[in-house]
């Protein structure tokens, strides 16, 4: 769905931008390309797509006239979009795009899966694994799960956790799986699915287990505590105890 919104509102901003250079005789290519960058974000925002979405549509019409002036070889932007996609396949399907998480972000965790004594860990959404190869190694005893289904991403978390045999890597959706087998999940999604990750969490976790987000917390849930870390995003960890 949002790929369609986002097709549609370069397009709106195309056909703005062409009617605008029309009506108002502004000569130039740099002052049309300026013109369906802004119409473009502008329809972004009243098609209410994610906020990341606006500087892709900002800078999405410049960046493509730079390139065409660099006269490059047409394989080129071919293999650019293949590549592209293979990383942000949850972007493309979904609504998730590929967050990285800080060694501060790692570091809490750790702590938390100490205290808690956790036996089973999932990861929703594991990109690169930077959380999953972090705390496997930290807890050897712990039987850690990386859910990722980009297929770049995937490949780099199975990489990195080979020599850890209480690391599973599963190339699915995490929408798919039963959260009733885990102590902790941990997610680092975006706020659109955040609704719905509530609603499966509150289907499928066992009582006393625990959610932490980081960044997006669940709308109207009160967590158990929260955690702003001292890494360059500030990032906050919102800890729901399941009732």
């Amino acid at each position: 769905m949002q790929l369609v919104k986002a097709i549609a509102c370069q397009l709106i901003g195309l056909l703005l931008a062409l009617l605008l250079v029309r009506m108002t005789a502004i000569p130039g290519i740099a002052s049309f390309i300026v013109g369906q960058a802004l119409f473009a974000t502008a329809a972004s925002r009243v098609l209410r797509q994610p906020n990341w979405w606006m500087p892709i549509h900002l800078l999405f019409a410049p960046a493509a006239l730079l390139l065409l002036g660099l006269q490059l070889p047409s394989w080129l932007y071919l293999l650019a979009a293949l590549l592209l996609g293979l990383v942000f396949w949850g972007t493309i399907k979904g609504d998730v795009p590929l967050f990285l998480s800080s060694r501060a972000v790692n570091d809490a965790l750790k702590a938390t899966v100490d205290q808690a004594q956790a036996q089973h860990f999932i990861d929703l959404g594991a990109g690169i694994g930077s959380v999953t190869f972090a705390l496997a190694a930290h807890q050897p005893e712990m039987h850690v799960e990386a859910w990722e289904r980009a297929p770049i991403p995937w490949l780099l978390a199975t990489w990195r956790s080979r020599h850890q045999p209480n690391c599973k890597v599963i190339r699915k959706s995490f929408w798919d799986c039963d959260l009733s087998l885990y102590d902790i999940a941990f997610a680092f999604l975006s706020p659109s699915p955040m609704p719905q990750l509530g609603e499966k969490v509150l289907r499928e976790m066992r009582p006393g287990s625990l959610l932490i987000s980081s960044t997006f917390p669940v709308p109207g849930w009160e967590p158990e505590s929260t955690l702003t870390l001292e890494d360059a995003m500030k990032t906050t960890l919102y800890c729901y105890r399941i009732p």
